[in-house]
Order: C-alpha cells, then structure tokens, then sequence
C-alpha cells in the first residue's frame, strides 16, 4: 500500500494504480478497460495519459478514451434542443453523447489491424463539435489496455422519481422549473448502463465535496482568460455550466464510492490524502 506522499506526483501514481491491475491486465484475452471516475477538474485526463505511459513501459500497447471524446455534435445537441429542451445545448450532460459510437469503438479495438484500423473520436471543444474522422488518431493492433475516463462513469438513474422534484441550483430553478429536462437526463442514464458494464476495472478520483469543482475547473480556464482564448469562461458563465452537471456529480460522490475497484480521496490540491 502506498502512502500519500508516496503517490503525490502523477507519474509515481499512474504506475502505483496500473499494478494495482497489472495481473488482471496481463490475464485478460481481450482489451481490458480501466475505467476512470471523476468530477470535473479531478485530473482523470492526466492520470489517464500516465497510465497509458507507464503501460507502454512495460511494453503494452495501451490507448485512452474519453468520455467527451463521443458528444454528439453540435447539430445532434441543436436538434435536441429544439425536440426536447433548450438547455441540451450544452455538451457533457447523460443523453448528449453518441453511445453507439462509444461501444462500436470499444468493440472494434480488439480487432484492430493495419487492414482494419479503428479510428479513435475526438471532440474540439474550441469549436463544440466533433473533429472530422479523418482527423481521429488510429489504432492498428489491439491494446491490452483502454484507459476510458468520463466526470459520470459508473453512475446510475434517480432511485425514486421524488429525487428530482426539487432544484438543486439556479439553473434547475429558474430554467428547468418544470423539471422536464432533469427527468429526461437522469433517464438517459439508463442507456449508459451497457457501458458501464463494460469497465473491467473502475477506479474514482474522489473530490472532497462539489464545492471544490468550481475552483478546480476555475484554475483551469484562467490560462484561457489570460490568453483571449474566445472559448474561455468567466465565473458567471462557469458557474452556470457547472450547473448543468451538479445533481448527478452530487449524486456520485454519496454512492460511487461503495461501487469502485480502487478509490483515490483527494484533498483541495488534488493529492491523495489516504493510503490506498
């Protein structure tokens, strides 16, 4: 068991969490999915490139995959909010992601070869759309490991419909009054189930309350602000995205922990604060 301080650097914990699964890795007769389960700005992005990394090293082919890699594009979501609600506009909520596309990649890659190479999807969030595919990266052998990260890996629809009677925000107060939107998301949980039965492994990079997220995702568009980047958000507009987001991520932070392979607790700055 490592210590904290022991997996305080990125690369020493992406080593110490892939041979916590390394023998299941090396066992397994097809792609084994290691699933990664965090809120936003929880650092599943890095811990997936070095877990990917430090699979490579032990000379594995290893690939990773995002869950934002499968939006639905722009147009799809446009549609969606003309069909069902204004407010599926916005990417990342259950029921804005191509789920077909997800599972025929995650098939596919086991059949991976130089004849029939599987594209990996890629998303441009500069742009809010999908990436032409001729642009994805391709994959022409079959990897021992697919790292998968998404902010909602692992999580399960309302258990009672009286859940989502009350607003938990502002967004669900004053722009989904009725409710209608946050019925129809948490239903669509139901289709990502398949998906999650998929993960052979899941590990949860466990953030210390919602609260935290808005900081978290704050440090990250800063450098954006900083920059002109015409795609950065300021506080307000952060603070209303998030929103989109906080009933199922508050959610999971009271029930993924019971239902994961490896559970890594973070403190404010993203350390590990547990042995684990």
């Amino acid at each position: 068991m490592l210590s904290a301080m022991e997996c305080s650097d990125a690369s020493t914990q992406a080593t110490a969490v892939l041979e916590r699964f390394a023998a299941a890795i090396g066992r397994a007769d097809r792609p084994f999915v290691l699933g990664i389960s965090g809120l936003q700005g929880s650092g599943k992005s890095t811990l997936a490139a070095g877990l990917v990394e430090a699979a490579r090293r032990r000379g594995w082919n290893a690939v990773s995959l995002s869950l934002d890699d499968v939006y639905l594009t722009r147009g799809e979501r446009e549609s969606l909010a003309v069909d069902v609600h204004p407010l599926l506009r916005t990417r990342g909520v259950p029921g804005t992601h191509d789920l077909a596309l997800l599972a025929s990649t995650l098939d596919n890659l086991g059949k991976a070869s130089p004849d029939t190479p599987v594209r990996l999807p890629r998303f441009d969030k500069g742009h809010d759309d999908r990436q032409e595919p001729g642009l994805w990266p391709s994959v022409v052998r079959p990897p021992q490991l697919v790292v998968f990260e998404g902010w909602c890996l692992g999580a399960e629809p309302a258990t009672e419909g009286s859940e989502l009677i009350e607003p938990v925000n502002a967004l669900e107060r004053t722009e989904d009054a009725d409710g209608r939107w946050r019925r129809w998301v948490d239903a669509r949980l139901a289709d990502y189930l398949p998906i999650w039965e998929r993960i052979d492994a899941l590990v949860l990079l466990r953030a210390p309350s919602w609260d935290i997220v808005a900081t978290w995702r704050d440090e990250a568009e800063e450098p954006l602000r900083r920059r002109g980047d015409p795609a950065a958000m300021d506080r307000a507009a952060l603070s209303r995205f998030l929103q989109h987001y906080e009933r199922i991520s508050r959610r999971a932070l009271e029930t993924l922990a019971t239902k994961t392979d490896l559970v890594i607790h973070l403190d404010a700055h993203r350390n590990a604060v547990t042995p684990w």
